[in-house]
């Protein structure tokens, strides 16, 4: 059966609008909580989210549905995924819940799922509670005395800026270091500028007001200009760019250049396995990743396993197997010895542990190799298949004969938005924008002529 309310991070479309709305929220609650009621003890579910404005409507519908199911609801507030997913383990939930709609503005939102081992849900498990929502539930509510109670969880935050530190060496910190870090306004505004400071570092904050409307907008990890501008101006050591709900970081080394998540990757890569830290000889990544990347593992004695493009598909890869490093060029970093999803502060710390270790700068901690010319092109569509197209097709076609062995390419519809994403890399930096623009070109004409 064809999904339909599961994508490929959970739940996620337009606040007020289906999906997002306070009756399917409800539902959703509803089906979550009866598909996850398992044995006679008393069940519960932890819920966080980001600083959207929408989050107050989906959170009392959500509370709403897991009480009726008959599940006690501790609710987080504003906080990161990385820590919805380590207080699911931790509070023993049977299952936890992030709203949010990650880098996306504030007009979006959306309904994460996690198991009570700290993992998002399998694709058959999301699957059975689709189906569930689409039923009348009625007859399976809990009864009066059996309804479920909420309750707002105190010093959450805490708890996850002492997981977090506890990720480094017990004698580690950054004092010296001056740190501008840019919480997107969003769910890392309060844990991430803190932990920073409590490990001795100088912290400079921007993107930590949030108001509802301001997520994303003009900040954290998709927009890199203002911390580009605050690490110039207070000339720090490094920034460190969150996104909206803090599970992945993108940084800015001290001469304002960006250092993406290949070149995370390749970081701890090296550094875990010179201390002999990696679980195997090798990590993972997606297909988007940078073949520079790829080249650099190969001369560590390492393997680069790519996946479907998704932190979700990373982390599957990664538990098959028994790689502990992966990630997206994105930022979405996994070090799945710490975390059961992307975790923007954590991957940070990391990185900081090794600049401390090597008592170098980050702008030469962090250029492990030069990125293989890339380029990543979208075409909007509305419906259809352009890519059966026979034109682009040919154009598809050709753009592989032209690249040769040397490059790749990898076209794909977007799993959060109506696009089609087209991305070519190789060595020719012009080749690699002709057989791009030949093949939006072809989707273009395609999309026009179903139009």
């Amino acid at each position: 059966m064809a999904r339909k309310l599961f994508g490929t991070d959970g739940i996620r479309g337009l606040a007020n609008s289906e999906p997002i709305t306070p009756q399917t929220a409800m539902q959703v609650g509803i089906a979550a909580g009866l598909a996850f009621r398992r044995g006679n003890h008393r069940h519960r579910v932890v819920i966080g989210k980001d600083t959207r404005l929408s989050g107050y409507m989906i959170e009392p519908a959500l509370t709403a549905g897991f009480t009726a199911a008959g599940m006690d609801v501790f609710l987080l507030g504003p906080i990161p995924t990385p820590a919805v997913a380590m207080l699911t383990r931790s509070l023993r939930a049977d299952l936890g819940v992030m709203i949010s709609a990650s880098h996306n503005p504030y007009q979006d939102n959306g309904i994460k799922l996690f198991g009570p081992d700290g993992y998002k849900l399998s694709d058959q498990t999301e699957g059975e509670i689709e189906a569930l929502v689409a039923r009348d539930l009625s007859g399976r509510l809990a009864k009066p005395n059996e309804l479920g109670r909420a309750k707002r969880v105190e010093g959450v935050h805490d708890r996850y800026i002492e997981f977090a530190k506890r990720t480094l060496p017990r004698n580690l910190d950054l004092s010296g270091l001056r740190i501008v870090v840019d919480c997107a306004n969003g769910a890392g505004y309060r844990v991430a500028p803190d932990a920073l400071w409590e490990l001795g570092a100088e912290v400079v904050r921007i993107g930590c007001e949030p108001d509802g409307f301001n997520i994303n907008r003009d900040s954290g990890s998709t927009d890199l200009a203002a911390l580009k501008a605050k690490v110039h101006e207070v000339r720090a050591d490094i920034g460190i760019a969150l996104d909206g709900d803090a599970d992945r970081v993108i940084i800015i080394d001290e001469r304002g250049e960006v250092v993406d998540g290949d070149q995370l990757m390749a970081v701890v890569a090296s550094f875990w396995k010179d201390e002999g830290r990696l679980a195997k000889p090798g990590i993972v990544a997606t297909v988007m990743s940078n073949l520079g990347l790829e080249r650099y593992v190969a001369g560590l004695g390492l393997t680069l396993e790519r996946t479907a493009v998704g932190d979700r598909a990373v982390l599957e890869q990664m538990r098959a197997g028994g790689y502990n490093v992966g990630g997206e060029q994105s930022g979405h970093i996994i070090l799945s010895d710490f975390s059961t999803t992307g975790d923007g502060l954590v991957a940070a710390l990391q990185l900081l542990a090794v600049v401390r270790k090597l008592n170098r700068p980050v702008s030469e901690v962090c250029r492990r190799f030069e990125a293989v010319p890339q380029l990543l092109r979208n075409v909007r569509y509305h419906g259809g298949t352009p890519m059966e197209n026979s034109l682009v097709k040919r154009a598809v076609e050709d753009a592989r004969k032209k690249l040769g062995v040397g490059g790749r390419l990898v076209i794909r519809p977007s799993g959060t938005e109506p696009v089609i994403r087209v991305m070519a890399e190789g060595d020719d930096p012009v080749l690699v924008d002709t057989v791009v623009g030949s093949i939006v070109d072809a989707i273009a004409r395609a999309v026009a002529e179903a139009a």
